[in-house]
């Protein structure tokens, strides 16, 4: 299984510092993938207390363009010189804080593989569409885009927008449900298996009952990522069988 810590706009030097002296020891031997992605200032420090472990480093984002007149913007060559891996593309805030459309994320995600970064792309529907029925006229728009990119580079995270940061989840059944019609489409666009990782308020508290139902091969855990002991009991609860994707 993947599991991947999204810090969002959180985050220290001294707190990611703190965070790499709990985990690292405890990942040694670890039968899963495992990435952190903090905020782009700690990429380096990151990478350089990862190097040699069980922790993969990813970013939260990345421009669609090598180099440029993009001020603000992080070029994904830059990233994988750096000696990041990842790189997460369309994440509902993205989404909705950002303009981030359809179009921009696969530009986006094309981008950040040709550059040799492997690609965490998110879909979700929100609370409203779920409400109206759409969830999967969502999710088969969302995938639309993803027929050009490299399977072989590519994991999806299913993240229902009204359950993230909310405390409220999808139930297994709602979980399923998706990451199988998710499951069906990748097949249909890249005639290959791609790997689902549920995202949605994901804890200690739920994520063996998340990580155990069919068709979730890892998670994507914002908030309960910044406690390395959180992230662990999150790492510990995911099933062996089926690791490493």
């Amino acid at each position: 299984m993947l599991l991947a810590a999204n810090w969002k706009m959180y985050g220290s030097p001294s707190q990611l510092a703190a965070y790499c002296e709990e985990l690292l020891p405890q990942l040694e031997g670890c039968a899963h993938q495992v990435v952190l992605c903090p905020p782009f200032p700690l990429l380096p420090q990151a990478v350089m207390l990862c190097a040699g472990s069980e922790l993969a480093v990813g970013a939260q984002n990345c421009h669609w363009a090598r180099e440029g007149a993009f001020t603000g913007e992080v070029s994904p060559n830059l990233l994988a010189e750096m000696g990041v891996s990842w790189v997460i593309i369309a994440h509902s805030e993205r989404r909705k804080l950002f303009g981030e459309t359809d179009d921009t994320a696969l530009a986006r995600a094309k981008a950040a593989q040709e550059a040799g970064l492997s690609v965490i792309f998110c879909v979700g529907e929100t609370l409203a569409e779920r409400e109206g029925g759409e969830t999967l006229s969502v999710l088969q728009r969302q995938t639309a885009v993803l027929a050009g990119l490299d399977p072989q580079k590519l994991v999806i995270a299913y993240e229902p927008v009204w359950a993230i940061g909310t405390g409220h989840n999808a139930t297994p059944a709602q979980v399923a449900e998706a990451h199988a019609f998710i499951h069906e489409r990748l097949q249909e666009l890249t005639g290959q298996a791609v790997p689902v990782l549920y995202g949605g308020s994901v804890k200690p508290q739920n994520a063996g009952e998340l990580l155990a139902t069919p068709g979730v091969a890892g998670a994507l855990v914002g908030g309960a990522s910044l406690d390395a002991g959180s992230f662990f009991a999150i790492i510990q609860a995911a099933p062996v069988a089926g690791a490493k994707g």
